[in-house]
């Protein structure tokens, strides 16, 4: 049976610790993210780097746990940090590493945009951010049907297929492939673009399909068979353009690797129902659309991430207008490793930026 955690406490002032209390609640930490078992005076004595006996380094110990850092998980175990201690390492006491070239070059080489689209570049991205971190991996796709237009165009690929390239007002690019009747001729196409552009221009996908398909019915399109039948082709393949943001999650199974970090399977069952929900998570990422940079949520942080014993760590990215689309970020444990997973959330924003630019 897991002992319940204690109430939040006030988050000391990073000040108030002395030198030794920080260098012996530091060494608490990193064994917490390398094992995430409970760690005892006597383990800290033997590591050496303290030169502290075991009794001086549990007079420390007692009152870090007064101090509302620390807690027993077991009346005779040794410690762990508390949300409270975890947010106060995080923000006070966290040296962030630097990304590898191999991390780099995976991030980029998921990103290479050649014959992608946003949506397969953010999965791609995602994909890559959880396989990095051993995390689940979120994040929060922009929608274009919601998204004013600017321009859109068809480009002729092979026989019987085109690519539709819209453009939103705020930079966000989207190709869609569809099939078309075979010996369209590039006059056609130039027609269907120009239909569309002409009535697409400053409106959502949804306003301009009911101006055109008004149009059509009461054939005041004044279009050929040929081009309204590409002209509806172009138009049916972005659907129908639900509310709000679209939220792709990778990685799942990762959590499974390492459950006894999660201390609970009940926690981890509800955790992975709030995945498949969904709503929360949008909810919860596209708050941070409102922050900048890198933001960090421990355990009961937000009232919408109610999993204690998990973390998220989330960036908000934004288009070439500098404009803030969307976010992205992993879930994991309370132990995930601080340190190297929040460079990688930064640079991945940061490069699925560059992409929309």
């Amino acid at each position: 049976m897991t002992a319940e955690r204690p109430p939040p406490v006030p988050k000391p002032i990073i000040t108030e610790l002395n030198e030794r209390s920080r260098e012996i609640f530091r060494l608490i930490v990193d064994a917490y993210v390398e094992t995430g078992e409970p760690v005892g005076s006597r383990t800290l004595a033997r590591r050496g780097a303290l030169d502290l006996s075991p009794a001086t380094i549990r007079n420390v110990m007692a009152d870090l746990e007064e101090a509302g850092l620390l807690f027993a998980p077991h009346t005779s175990a040794g410690r762990l940090p508390t949300e409270a201690g975890l947010r106060l390492f995080v923000n006070g006491l966290l040296e962030l590493g630097g990304l590898s070239d191999g991390e780099r070059a995976s991030i980029d080489g998921r990103l290479a945009a050649a014959g992608k689209s946003l949506g397969q570049a953010l999965e791609e991205a995602t994909t890559a951010l959880s396989g990095l971190s051993r995390c689940a991996g979120l994040v929060v796709a922009p929608k274009t049907e919601r998204r004013a237009l600017k321009h859109i165009e068809f480009v002729s690929l092979s026989p019987g297929r085109a690519l539709v390239v819209m453009v939103t007002e705020d930079g966000l690019v989207e190709n869609r492939l569809i099939e078309v009747p075979l010996g369209t001729p590039p006059s056609t196409m130039v027609q269907a673009s120009n239909y569309l552009s002409s009535r697409l221009v400053g409106h959502t996908v949804e306003e301009a399909k009911a101006v055109i398909a008004t149009e059509i019915a009461s054939n005041r399109a004044q279009l050929d068979e040929l081009t309204r039948r590409l002209v509806e082709a172009g138009l049916a393949s972005w659907g129908g353009g639900g509310e709000g943001s679209a939220l792709i999650v990778r990685g799942q199974a990762n959590l499974l690797e390492d459950v006894t970090a999660l201390a609970d399977l009940e926690r981890l069952r509800a955790l992975f129902d709030m995945l498949e929900a969904k709503e929360s998570m949008l909810r919860l990422l596209d708050a941070t659309r409102e922050g900048a940079g890198v933001q960090i949520f421990i355990g009961s942080d937000n009232p919408l991430f109610g999993v204690a014993g998990c973390s998220m760590i989330v960036a908000p990215y934004a288009n070439s207008r500098e404009q803030v689309v969307g976010a992205i970020g992993v879930i994991g444990p309370t132990r995930i490793n601080y340190a190297r997973i929040i460079p990688l959330v930064d640079y991945t924003a940061k490069m699925i930026g560059k992409l929309l630019g």
